[in-house]
């Protein structure tokens, strides 16, 4: 007996993503939060151009309005200009509160379960399901459920992880950052300025609330978490500002620890998110990562709960190499933001490469994501297993063939268009991730990659 085919452990947006993905795809999900209410910090607010696609990709944009939007972002604190080809070039801001009601509602609205005050406490992998331990905080009483899967998207310190056993390796913090939401107070805008004695960072959001990070040079991780006046002392020992008559609305510190998940798949367990990677979010990347994880994972898990094809081990062979580009990155990244008089000559020349084009569009479109490139085996076309512009008809959920025949015995999981015009390719097979998995090839290579990726003809 089944409680469910898939439980998501965390109500973060990473597992809403995810839980939405897999009842687009018709697989039944529950998601289990050890939060009786949903977070009312901001924590991560920036979403990068590949995350936008992907919102609009499945029409998550329509109810939000018009975002604020940074066009410059930065490489380790050296200004980029994030302009790339997309409709959604730079950062958007959205409150980490906003991000994840939005995907619950819609997670919901397609049949997801979310069950808050419910946290895992124990796991077990049997030869056909998971059975998951799970507590109730607030009468402690105890209940077991079994699910064919289950996806670890509890973040940093993931229950899951732990107790599926996996390898998390990798290195701890050695720096320390002190983060804030403060109101009543104005404080000039900055990104990552540098001072003698650290880093400063300043962002007012339109309804007046103000975002801070702090940096000390030297400072190292805590055990305790922050008061305001620690917040205050750093700030004003690196800025020289007072902003001791802020009121607090939010206030944490976290450092630049590096660790990724060894197998991000390991049997009937799979993790996504900040569960199966913890770096320090640089630039947003962090959150961004972990939302196209779920993309990617989603539409995979659910063909395969439906019995249509196997591809759970091709989400890490994607994905793992994607986390550990970025953990790269953003350990390059801190190096340049955090250290201290001995980085200046490293960020002069940086600078001076970067305002060379290839050297700057190339991170652009590293930091956005819009440079991810997947294998999508045989066939050599420059856009194979690259990201398509949004279109309309995956908001299914479905994989898209344009502008050909060949999927007829494919319907229900593909859907054919023909005439439509202003793409950069003219015949193309898009995976419900909006990947492009053939693209203008033989009839041959097209029948191969129906079959790779959507299963066997109905």
């Amino acid at each position: 007996m089944r409680d469910t085919s898939v439980i998501v452990a965390g109500a973060g947006p990473v597992g809403l993503l995810l839980a939405g993905e897999l009842r687009l795809g018709g697989a039944d999900v529950i998601v289990l939060e050890r939060l009786t209410e949903p977070v009312t910090e901001s924590r991560a607010s920036a979403l990068h151009a590949r995350t936008m696609e992907l919102f609009d990709q499945r029409g998550l944009l329509d109810e939000l309005g018009t975002l604020p939007c940074l066009p410059m972002g930065h490489f380790g604190g050296i200004p980029l200009d994030l302009t790339a080809g997309t409709r959604y070039p730079g950062q958007w801001k959205l409150p980490q509160t906003r991000t994840e009601a939005l995907l619950e509602r819609w997670a919901t609205r397609l049949g997801a379960r979310v069950r808050r005050g419910r946290e895992v406490t124990g796991l077990t992998e049997t030869a056909d399901c998971v059975e998951v331990e799970v507590s109730d905080v607030e009468t402690s009483g105890v209940d077991v459920l079994r699910a064919d899967y289950v996806v670890g998207c509890d973040g940093e310190q993931s229950t899951v992880r732990r107790l599926a056993g996996f390898d998390f390796p990798g290195q701890d913090a050695g720096r320390e950052l002190i983060r804030a939401d403060i109101v009543g107070i104005e404080i000039p805008n900055r990104r990552f300025e540098r001072h003698s004695r650290g880093v400063a960072t300043a962002y007012r959001y339109p309804d007046g609330l103000t975002r801070v990070m702090v940096h000390e040079f030297g400072a190292r991780p805590r055990t305790t978490e922050p008061a305001f006046g620690d917040l205050v002392g750093a700030w004003s020992r690196v800025t020289g500002e007072d902003i001791s008559g802020a009121k607090l609305v939010w206030l944490n510190a976290f450092g630049d620890a590096r660790r990724q998940a060894a197998r991000y798949r390991k049997g009937r367990v799979m993790l996504a998110g900040d569960a199966a990677h913890q770096q320090l979010p640089t630039g947003g990347q962090a959150l961004n990562l972990g939302l196209q994880d779920a993309m990617n994972l989603g539409w995979k898990l659910a063909a395969k709960v439906r019995g249509d094809v196997d591809l759970l081990d091709t989400y890490h062979e994607e994905r793992h190499p994607v986390g550990e580009h970025v953990l790269t990155n953003i350990a390059a990244q801190t190096q340049l933001l955090f250290g201290d008089r001995d980085v200046e000559p490293v960020r002069t020349v940086l600078a001076e490469l970067m305002a060379m084009e290839p050297v700057r569009a190339h991170l652009a479109e590293m930091i956005s994501g819009l440079g991810i490139r997947y294998d999508m085996g045989p066939g050599g076309h420059p856009l194979l297993g690259t990201r398509t512009p949004p279109i309309d008809a995956l908001r299914t959920g479905k994989g898209v063939l344009l502008n050909t025949s060949g999927a007829e015995r494919w319907a229900g999981r593909v859907l054919t268009l023909t005439g439509v015009d202003g793409l950069p390719f003219d015949r193309a097979l898009i995976r419900p991730d909006g990947h492009i998995a053939w693209v203008d090839g033989t009839r041959q290579e097209l029948a191969a990659a129906l079959h790779r990726w959507f299963g066997q003809p109905n």
